[in-house]
């Protein structure tokens, strides 16, 4: 199976993602660049974090004009797994393949450094080899990962079990406290309606290695892979 890596102007985990599923997990990967329309080929796309086009107007917000986005949007319509990390969930968000917006964080400043989250869902390709409950830790590192939803979008989410990740403590204890940026509810990542399409603030794929301080993260790279085999859900 192979991973596409799109790479934006700005994108600067895009060598983390590669190396995650290249050489931690054995699989096939290449970049794939913002100009370009053709993924045919691939099995799953990682949009990396970063800073495409500098943040400009809004993070990820110009985006979605690039030409593989609209790429991007066909590949998942036809049911091809899609994860944004950081940016990329900004980005996802911004080109309404997911709900919702980003904010500035509550503290208004950046915040990097390794948080809590829990598992709220394990029938997605994402969390396939994840128990329900199961904390990770995992970093984080972004200035607008405050994520916000009307009443309405909201409610849909929790109605429909969109919500896959949520911020908590090391116990998995969900409160404001343990919040680092302000998002509602605690999110911290969700998927689309269909289950194929995952948008998550915190980064995997700078803990999937026990060097890194945490290989929590390499287990959704491994239920994408568990998922892409056709063994899993």
């Amino acid at each position: 199976m192979k991973f596409g890596v799109v790479v934006f102007p700005g994108s600067n985990c895009d060598h983390d993602c590669h190396w995650a599923v290249s050489h931690v997990l054995g699989q096939g990967a290449e970049y794939v660049w913002y100009q370009d329309r053709d993924l045919t080929g691939l099995d799953c796309i990682i949009l990396p974090g970063g800073f495409s086009y500098g943040d400009y107007l809004r993070a990820g917000a110009l985006v979605r004009f690039s030409p593989v986005m609209g790429a991007v949007r066909e590949f998942a319509e036809n049911g091809g797994l899609v994860i944004g990390i950081c940016n990329g969930f900004q980005i996802l968000l911004e080109a309404g393949l997911l709900p919702g917006a980003m904010m500035r964080n509550k503290n208004l400043r950046f915040i990097c450094e390794y948080i809590h989250i829990r598992v709220e869902r394990t029938d997605t390709p994402f969390t396939c080899l994840l128990k329900e409950g199961e904390v990770l830790k995992i970093p984080i590192a972004h200035m607008d990962g405050n994520y916000f939803a009307d009443e309405t979008t909201l409610a849909t989410l929790e109605a429909n079990g969109q919500v896959v990740f949520r911020y908590c403590s090391p116990r998995g204890e969900v409160a404001e406290e343990y919040n680092p940026n302000g998002s509602l509810e605690n999110i911290a990542g969700i998927c689309n309606s269909e289950g194929n399409v995952l948008g998550m603030m915190p980064h995997p794929e700078r803990c999937c290695e026990a060097l890194l301080g945490s290989e929590d993260g390499k287990k959704i790279f491994q239920s994408i892979v568990y998922h892409l085999s056709g063994v899993g859900v």
